[in-house]
């Protein structure tokens, strides 16, 4: 049940645009989707805020987030690769 649990989890790859909160991080995730009636291809990104334990990330670092339980009003994220 453990692993079935671990896969329920989404993960993003993105970029640290905003460290100055203390265990707080800002990530920029993009990435292209395709419109469905038209086909094109087109860039959609979004910021999500990501406990960073460590205070070790910095504007510029490229990171991995882990969805996790509700840490705060806004933070549902966990930084789990620098």
């Amino acid at each position: 049940m453990t692993e079935n649990k671990a896969k329920l989890h989404r993960r993003f790859s993105g970029e640290v645009v905003s460290a100055k909160m203390q265990k707080t991080v800002t990530v920029l995730v993009s990435r292209v989707v395709r419109h469905k009636v038209y086909g094109k291809q087109y860039a959609v990104s979004r910021k999500y805020k990501a406990h960073d334990e460590k205070g070790a990330c910095r504007v510029g670092d490229k990171v991995t987030i882990k969805e996790c339980r509700p840490i705060s009003r806004d933070k549902r994220w966990r930084v789990i690769t620098k």
